[in-house]
């Protein structure tokens, strides 16, 4: 199996810090966040990645989020992330227009410089050691210490997990590429894919995922047929199965199950980061419990943003037949729910077609979203499209509607109303025309119009139309046959 890491593109597009934004989340009664709650749920890396987030996307709580990452910082292996939550910090009070000045970042949460000399030491220390390690390995041509089935003791693996703590990515891919070369079982590979997966969602590298993902499944495949060609043989006399045989089949079937919903989170993941919402949605629809994705729950993702993720993506791209079959009728996927109340409210209202509730809860949790560092560079277009899908609906039925009952079902003005019923109406998506010139609409108000469809004409020109087809093609045909 070809398992090539292209490092150059690795490397500009895992180091290459990226751009902070400019969206300012408010937090007030109109837009509640509890930020002690919501960290609860992470730990590692990716606790102080989006408490960083946090801190220069709401400067009303930027000094708590920076008290909370310096906490989760001298926790870590890396005392270089205090320097990135610095910069962030004075990006958030840079923000104009703030009620009042924040607080200087070193009187509020100063860095323990004796802790931060004390891991660069222990860092050097055992960076000397496993290269050491390494290299006596490799003069020793200890193949099975390169390579060994047991990753714990294996060189490049334990390099590639010490610099990945200290946040020197590259090289820890650099490492995790080298096991290719000596992977011998498709267990080995499968490892592998994982370790480099769980790097490429730290760092948000949503382009490469999915490689991986199909080497990875690949990988799984062939680990499973091999499992289950080790198990043959154990049938007990009276045709049924020795239960060590059965256990060996369970436990199979267990592994695979989490292995599985890991590389479905992925490829969700992977697609949401590349905005394409429908494949999203059907993903995230598709992981498993949050007991099977194992260690990821806290260190990647959280139940409750699996919740968020897979409703928003769903809403904003599946027919209302597809919402009820997969999402409404989908039982594990109601536990990840029951997270994140708000959602199962969002459904319910999106549902019963109570679009103005739809557009208050998201305006509502519109911070739950925006802090988000998976979700936040797509909330806007995500929710354009829950709006658009919520007209199209509403719209539906009518042959005509006035615009000012639309504007009480969605709570805008007239005006605001008929900027997205245009819009609506040049993309296609409505089949219509407002009427806001005659004397009609000057009386009873701006009234969208349903196009209507002469479906016996229509009928008659794709009966001609295939008609006109059928003709051409025998015309083709007997000119063949006299060649």
């Amino acid at each position: 199996m070809n398992m090539e890491i292209d490092d150059d593109t690795f490397q500009s597009t895992i180091s290459r810090p990226q751009k902070p934004s400019r969206v300012v989340a408010p937090v007030d009664e109109a837009h509640p966040f509890d930020i002690e709650s919501y960290i609860s749920n992470y730990s590692g890396r990716t606790a102080i990645d989006r408490l960083i987030h946090i801190v220069q996307t709401c400067p009303s709580i930027a000094p708590e989020a920076f008290q909370l990452a310096v906490q989760h910082i001298h926790q870590s292996r890396n005392p270089g992330l205090y320097q990135n939550l610095l910069s962030a910090y004075e990006h958030a009070a840079a923000t104009p227009n703030l009620p009042t000045s924040l607080p200087n970042p070193v009187e509020l949460a100063p860095m323990n410089m004796a802790w931060a000399d004390e891991t660069a030491t222990k860092n050097q220390s055992e960076r000397t050691k496993l290269e050491v390690e390494l290299k006596t390995y490799s003069n020793n041509m200890i193949k099975e210490s390169i390579r060994s089935s047991d990753f714990d003791q294996m060189a490049h693996r334990d390099l590639g997990l010490f610099y990945r703590s200290v946040g020197e990515y590259s090289t820890a891919l650099k490492h995790f590429a080298k096991i290719r070369e000596y992977c011998a079982t498709s267990q080995h590979v499968l490892d592998m894919c994982l370790s480099v997966l769980e790097i490429l969602l730290e760092q948000r590298n949503y382009t490469h995922l999915s490689t991986y993902v199909f080497k990875a499944d690949a990988a799984l495949e062939a680990s499973q047929n091999t499992a289950n060609a080790g198990n043959g043989g154990g049938i007990g006399s009276s045709g049924v199965p020795t239960p060590s045989v059965t256990t060996g089949k369970k436990k199979s079937s267990l592994e695979r199950q989490q292995v599985q919903s890991k590389l479905d989170l992925a490829t969700a993941l992977s697609h949401l980061g590349q905005s394409n919402y429908e494949k999203a949605a059907y993903s995230f629809l598709r992981i498993g419990s949050a007991k099977e994705l194992g260690d990821w729950v806290g260190t990647v993702i959280s139940p409750g943003d699996i919740a968020v993720y897979g409703t928003l993506c769903a809403l904003s791209s599946l027919p209302r037949t597809a919402l009820r079959t997969n999402l409404l009728d989908n039982p594990v996927f109601g536990v990840f729910i029951e997270q994140e109340p708000y959602i199962r409210e969002l459904i319910e209202a999106y549902m019963s077609s109570d679009f103005k509730t739809v557009l208050e809860l998201l305006n509502r949790y519109s911070t739950r979203h925006l802090i988000d560092i998976h979700l936040a560079p797509h909330i806007q277009e995500l929710i354009d499209q829950i709006r658009n899908w919520a007209v199209v609906l509403y719209f539906q039925p009518f042959a005509t509607i006035k615009l000012d009952r639309m504007s009480k079902a969605f709570g805008w003005t007239i005006e605001e109303v008929e900027k997205n019923v245009v819009q609506l109406i040049q993309s296609g998506k409505i089949q219509g025309r407002v009427d806001s010139q005659n004397k009609q609409g000057l009386r009873f108000g701006k009234i969208l119009y349903a196009k209507k469809t002469d479906y016996r004409a229509d009928l008659f020109a794709r009966a001609i139309k295939t008609g006109t087809d059928i003709q051409s093609a025998n015309r083709k045909l007997l000119l063949r046959m006299k060649l």
